[in-house]
């Protein structure tokens, strides 16, 4: 009963559908024989083998595709698809994908402007700078002006900076990270994460 309220309020919604490693294409393929819409947003990559090098095409969500539903009646049909997990929800409920996310990966895919996968990255979330002048600093993403910035904290002081940064330097901390890591970062630069 509360698939169907999702559905009734939702006509011809975006959902993402897990899928197995690397049968993304094959889904695709056979969701669009079955007459549904879908989207498979694929980046071009370089890839090396052992004798030479070529461009492939790749998914830029792996494991992922999204596929526009009319009703709740037609899950059915792609989850008998071979390869599909299933829907993105919470619980067993398919949760809808907000059509501008999509509408915007689809200009990003015509526009053919370069387009890869990222970490994503969370305004308020811990980070790494991997590349630039302040590669191995961490801190705090923020945004401020639309500018992407890391925040990093002199504890004994209590004050904190801001520095403005390229998105692509910033790579997320993993959650378990120790707080030994943190202090010997406090030790040799004199400076802690906010």
């Amino acid at each position: 009963m509360e698939n169907q309220e999702i559905f009734d309020h939702h006509p011809g919604k975006w959902f993402a559908i897990r899928v197995k490693p690397q049968a993304e294409r094959v889904v695709a393929t056979i969701a669009r024989y079955k007459g549904f819409e879908e989207f498979l947003p694929l980046y071009k990559a370089r890839r090396r083998w052992s004798d030479r090098f070529q461009w492939v095409d790749l998914p830029l969500f792996p494991g992922y595709l999204f596929c526009r539903l009319k009703n709740e009646e037609s899950r059915l049909p792609i989850l008998t698809i071979p390869g599909v997990l299933h829907f993105v929800g919470i619980g067993k409920i398919p949760v809808p994908i907000d059509d501008w996310e999509v509408a915007a990966i689809q200009a990003a895919i015509q526009s053919g402007l370069s387009a890869e996968p990222w970490p994503f990255l969370d305004v308020g979330q811990k980070v790494r700078i991997e590349e630039g002048p302040l590669i191995g600093t961490e801190g705090i993403l923020v945004e401020i002006r639309r500018k992407q910035r890391i925040v990093v904290s002199v504890s004994l002081l209590s004050r904190s900076i801001a520095v403005e940064i390229e998105r692509h330097w910033a790579r997320p901390l993993d959650a378990g990270r120790s707080k030994r890591m943190v202090q010997t970062n406090s030790l040799l630069s004199g400076a802690t994460c906010a």
